[in-house]
């Protein structure tokens, strides 16, 4: 017969009587016994050391985690508000963060805003903005089609050159008048005249190609003729604002001439050097896995070369994506996550950002200010508009569409802000001078979609020659 064997136990009080023991004994006294010996040894700062200061011990990233929701939600709101009143989405999320700034929020509730942008908050913002924008500005290199201004015939380049340099000219003369009251000491009256007639200059063409999207005019020959303009306006304007870049961040004539040789040197890599790798690398089944990081590293080392070159990281992250191979599905497929993100999470922070920058209040009830502000916003209007119009027109274009080109190429949206916040960094503006122009900017932007609408209903007589 088996014999059974009986496991004899503790009782459970005793078990939970050792349990309590060993807990004390193991845990609770030694953390006490290490927190009376740090109590005992902590006698303040080390020799020599200041006690840093609130903001400067303040973590950002709690606040961070606040403010972002409220930024996506809000510019989400504001988007979806434009989208209905036949406005692209991007330029409710410009809305969005002037709304955010200190010219709406900080105004009606001072101790709200000062509560969700805290002064501390502002360095982390900046960072993910500024990555945000080199991102994006690769996304408009990618997405520029060169192709488009082949082919296009005369009126193309009448019109682009036209819209170029009509407003370019008026910006100077404009710079002459507001040079002696508006602009910072120290500023050479060249680099304020230069980056006022870039500002003018300017026209937006992602907003463009969204708009026309929209209104489903793309493939029409008025949207091709419209997107032709725009691109080369595009590289006319990153050209000469490399050009003022250049000139701001230089004292010397000679330092402009390097910086520009290097820029030359840098251009001439990219398409001689960079361009091929990234073909061979497309083609090839091992770069296929790992084309995400290497597309996004090189856009950021990229724009990293400019901005030690000395005319700013924008304009790597644009060369990077004219370079980059088109027409391929995997490198569509990788880019499809960068520009969710970009375009979802990291634009709005630069909106946002370049709202807190944008403070009307300093036009304040000062009817001189809110008179060059008018003045501006006529001569933005009449350079772009009326000179592409005329210019349209002048190469064999009918009246109703030479003015609709005329109404979309003064379309300059978030092309504009990018100059505006590179103007703001350097110095080259003050922040009235920044307010102004963001005013402009927002009204001369918004008329398009309106103007538009109002032009299509004008019904004259054919086209005097094809597009």
């Amino acid at each position: 017969m088996a014999e059974t064997r009986v496991e004899l136990r503790p009782p459970a009080t005793v078990r939970l009587r050792r349990s309590m023991f060993l807990y004390v004994g193991l845990v609770i006294v030694p953390v006490a016994g290490a927190v009376l010996v740090l109590r005992a040894h902590s006698g303040g700062p080390a020799p020599g050391a200041h006690a840093p200061s609130a903001v400067a011990t303040a973590d950002p990233f709690p606040k961070l985690l606040i403010a972002l929701p409220v930024i996506l939600l809000v510019c989400r709101l504001c988007a979806g508000l434009f989208g209905r009143m036949s406005q692209p989405r991007v330029i409710g999320e410009i809305f969005a963060g002037v709304l955010l700034g200190p010219s709406l929020l900080g105004l009606l509730w001072p101790a709200g805003y000062e509560w969700l942008f805290p002064p501390y908050l502002a360095p982390t913002l900046n960072i993910l903005a500024q990555v945000g924008l080199v991102l994006f500005m690769f996304l408009v290199g990618y997405e520029l089609d060169v192709g488009l201004i082949r082919g296009r015939g005369a009126a193309a380049v009448t019109v682009s050159q036209v819209s170029i340099a009509l407003p370019f000219a008026s910006g100077v003369i404009l710079a002459i008048a507001m040079y002696r009251s508006l602009s910072l000491p120290g500023v050479s009256f060249a680099t304020f005249a230069l980056f006022l007639a870039v500002s003018m200059s300017v026209t937006a063409f992602p907003v463009l190609a969204r708009l026309l999207v929209d209104r489903g005019l793309d493939r029409t020959p008025l949207g091709s003729l419209s997107l032709a303009c725009a691109a080369m306006d595009d590289i006319a304007a990153w050209c000469l604002l490399a050009v003022v870049v250049a000139t701001a961040t230089n004292s010397s004539l000679a330092g402009v001439a390097v910086t520009l040789a290097e820029l030359v040197a840098f251009v001439a890599l990219m398409f001689l050097v960079v361009r091929p790798l990234l073909a061979k690398l497309v083609k090839s089944e091992a770069g296929q896995q790992v084309l995400l990081p290497v597309m996004v590293s090189a856009v950021l080392l990229s724009a990293l070369g400019t901005q030690k070159i000395g005319v700013h990281a924008i304009f790597g992250a644009f060369l990077l994506g004219v370079v980059s191979p088109r027409g391929d599905g995997n490198v569509d497929r990788v880019i499809e996550p960068v520009r969710t993100f970009t375009m979802t999470v990291l634009l709005p922070l630069f909106f946002v950002y370049t709202g807190l920058r944008t403070k009307f209040a300093l036009l304040g009830t000062d009817l001189r200010l809110w008179g060059w502000c008018l003045l501006v916003i006529v001569v933005a209007v009449l350079g772009k508009g009326v000179g592409s119009t005329v210019a349209a027109h002048t190469a064999g274009i009918d009246w109703r569409e030479s003015l609709s080109l005329g109404a979309l190429m003064n379309c300059r949206g978030l092309t504009e802000l990018v100059v505006l916040n590179v103007g703001l960094d350097l110095g080259m503006i003050s922040p009235t001078v920044f307010a102004i122009l963001v005013m402009m900017t927002l009204v001369s932007t918004v008329m398009t979609a309106p103007a538009l609408s109002l032009i299509q209903r004008i019904r004259p007589g054919g086209p005097r020659k094809a597009l």
